[in-house]
């Protein structure tokens, strides 16, 4: 029968400081973990509150020489140590130890077992830990300064602390990483971080962008323009709540009462719409955002830059000195300071303040015009003074008669065909209209004016002279067209200026399609036409002198831009009776030759800034379609993780997939030129096949374009 022996633990006593050496057998060579200093402040405050483990010190004899070796809680002793250099504790205090004496068991082993037996502090019990404190009474400064770090990562502790209990027990059993757990703190809404949580094991994506991203989609960014249009302060102290991310640059949180937010924005939007309409204007319309085009078909009016105030000038003049000064001064410096910094940019401000007032406009015309008044971009506010809608146009007034050297009788105004009055053409030396020979010299010194049939040959065969005139000087010609499409594009009350009756009828885009002006091809047409309006003329009549004087390289470019507005690409639903307003011939032929432009212009949507999401496809198609998508641009694998959600999550799944993957919506792509194969010909006359015949004798299918109706 085996006699178990009984285990008998090391003894322990109290040995004085300075009789306690630390040992050369400690294993712990590399620093890591808390400093010694850290270390030793925490035993200044609370003690020691594990005994070192020592041995008796022998000499070369093996006789014990009075010391005692430390092989385990070395840093323990160095933080003893620091305490005495300190003078914060006696060289004599005793200090509790376990007194080794065991010749089978190496000292290396004691400090190796010390060090590797221990086990870490889970995460989860250090945040509950932190959690109890604060419950206990305790302040965030005060559990920072006892443990040694920052108030930041006491709050980002308490903020893990405060996740959904049911994902604190998923993450105790590694069933999430510290890195997801992090992303559900992003939200205070136990449920929805549960909701988030459940949803996100159906899907291949777990990354913690994506849990963020789900945790905060009916929340506004504070980078928001309209978050900076009514201030973040504002918004808090009307008593929103904006959530915070302890443990990534959220930008400034995400503003969580969305209600409260739109209505602040209305109600400061109304108020400078109001301010502004007390300059005299007909209208103030205010938005957040304008649709795309929203200004077409209206006149701008012009304005005159006021002049400054001798005031004005003294204070430009003086910024701009200030400006060169600190310019000279620190041009050649590594670093600037920041206050030098901030006092350019505030300078900077002020001149651009004094230089770029608003124009003044006549009275008269501000009656009838109006403001559009919206946001910026960066949360300014964006006015845009003096539109004319065409109903507020004035009513054109008949033109007057002409003062002439020799009066004319009130009969002598003739009447056009349709009722109305026509003024009088009179040429230099020309004949006057058919008179009564006996009349003749009663005549001679009355020009009167050309009969309406007679004037209408004459210009008829001078138009027929000059079409043969312009068309034997092609860049006469290219001018003509040049300006009349320049009139269309950029004078839109120009009418009658142009004898080229030639104009750009490209259509409206603004109705088809939301977020317009905010592509990336919106902004550069815009910014492409605000720099020729710049170029050309105030008034029509000066137009033909300016695009004239233009150099042949400039004349392309405005030649290209005016007629860009004519093409129209739109696809729109037509049935087979061709009974709506186009047909179904006429919208194909439409996309087809949009190919053939395309292919011309190197036309690329990827770099358009076309991506698909949620919004503009994903959301608006059928399943089969997103999970089509999603198997053309990443694989038939990455499809069929997608195949058991429900629509609105495979829907942003597949925004996610497919978001820099290149992948085009079949209607935005340009299909390559194929090679067409000749038509077989037997006698030299072309022979076309029956079948091929038929085809061409219907109405074009329309099953081609079908996934742009969807």
């Amino acid at each position: 029968m085996t006699k178990h022996v009984k285990i008998v633990l090391s003894g322990s006593r109290d040995i004085p400081f300075n009789q306690l050496v630390l040992s050369q057998a400690n294993v712990r060579r590399v620093k890591a973990g808390v400093s010694i200093d850290a270390l030793a402040a925490d035993i200044a405050r609370r003690g020691l509150l594990q005994s070192l483990t020592v041995r008796a010190q022998r000499d070369a004899e093996g006789n014990e020489t009075g010391l005692f070796e430390v092989p385990a809680g070395g840093r323990r002793f160095r933080a003893l140590e620091k305490l005495v250099k300190q003078r914060r504790m006696a060289k004599t205090e005793p200090v509790p130890c376990i007194v080794r004496d065991d010749d089978q068991i190496s000292a290396e082993e004691d400090s190796l077992a010390e060090n590797v037996h221990r086990e870490a502090l889970h995460p989860l019990d250090q945040f509950r830990a932190m959690q109890q404190l604060v419950t206990q009474g305790t302040d965030v400064e005060t559990i920072a300064a006892t443990f040694m770090v920052t108030p930041a990562v006491v709050k980002q502790r308490l903020r893990l602390a405060s996740v959904s209990p049911k994902l604190h027990e998923v993450y105790a059993e590694d069933g999430m990483t510290l890195e997801q757990l992090m992303a559900f703190s992003v939200s205070e809404d136990h449920e929805r971080q549960e909701q988030v949580w459940d949803m996100l094991q159906s899907s291949y994506n777990q990354q913690p962008y994506m849990i963020r991203s789900k945790l905060t989609e009916q929340s506004v960014r504070a980078t928001d323009k309209r978050v900076r249009f009514v201030g973040l302060d504002a918004y808090v102290a009307a008593g929103g709540y904006v959530l915070r991310d302890l443990f990534e640059d959220d930008q400034g949180g995400w503003l969580q009462d969305v209600a409260l937010l739109d209505r602040m924005v209305e109600e400061k939007l109304k108020a400078e719409g109001a301010r502004i309409g007390e300059e005299g204007w007909k209208w103030v319309a205010v938005a957040v955002d304008f649709p795309y085009d929203y200004d077409e078909d209206m006149r701008i009016i012009d304005g005159d830059q006021p002049e400054m105030t001798e005031a004005d000038e003294a204070r430009l003049a003086a910024l701009r000195e200030e400006a060169e000064a600190l310019e000279e001064e620190w041009s050649g410096a590594a670093d600037v300071p920041d206050e030098v910094d901030a006092r350019v940019t505030a300078i900077d401000e002020e001149i651009s303040a004094i230089v770029s007032r608003p124009l003044v406009y006549q009275p008269t015309e501000m009656a009838r015009a109006g403001v559009f008044v919206s946001i910026d971009s960066d949360g300014s506010l964006y006015i845009e003074r003096g539109y004319v809608r065409p109903e507020d146009e004035p009513a054109q007034e008949p033109a007057e008669a002409a003062e002439q050297d020799v009066e004319l009788p009130a009969d002598d105004q003739r009447e056009t065909e349709d009722g109305g009055a026509r003024p009088a053409i009179v040429t230099n030396g020309g004949a006057p209209g058919a008179v009564d020979p006996g009349e003749e010299d009663e005549q001679d010194d009355l020009l009167r004016p050309l009969p309406d049939r007679l004037v209408t040959e004459l210009t008829t065969h001078r138009t027929l002279a000059l079409r043969n005139a312009v068309a034997s000087h092609p860049q006469v010609a290219f001018a003509a067209v040049l300006h009349a499409l320049a009139l269309d594009t950029f004078y839109h009350y120009s009418s009658g200026t142009s004898c080229v009756e030639i104009s750009v009828r490209g259509g409206s885009l603004g109705t088809h399609a939301p977020g317009m002006g905010d592509s990336a091809s919106a902004r550069a047409i815009d910014q492409r036409h605000e720099s020729w309006a710049e170029r050309l003329p105030d008034q029509p009549q000066d137009l033909w002198d300016v695009l004239i004087a233009l150099s042949a390289e400039d004349q392309a470019a405005l030649f290209a831009h005016c007629a860009s507005f004519g093409i129209n690409a739109v696809w729109e639903p037509a049935n087979r009776y061709n009974d709506g307003r186009v047909s179904a011939r006429t919208v194909s032929g439409r996309i087809e030759h949009s190919h053939v432009l395309g292919r011309a212009a190197a036309l690329d949507m990827v770099a358009a800034g076309w991506t698909a999401t949620v919004d503009n496809y994903l959301g608006r198609v059928t399943k089969a379609r997103i999970l089509s998508a999603v198997d053309e641009a990443k694989g038939a694998e990455a499809a069929a993780r997608l195949s058991g959600l429900k629509k609105p999550e495979m829907a942003k799944e597949a925004e996610s997939l497919l978001a820099d993957s290149g992948w085009l919506a079949e209607p935005l792509r340009t299909p390559a030129l194929e090679a067409v194969e000749e038509p077989a010909a037997i006698d030299g006359e072309l022979v076309v096949e029956p079948e091929a015949a038929q085809e061409h004798d219907g109405l074009e299918d329309e099953e081609s374009l079908a996934i742009a109706a969807e």
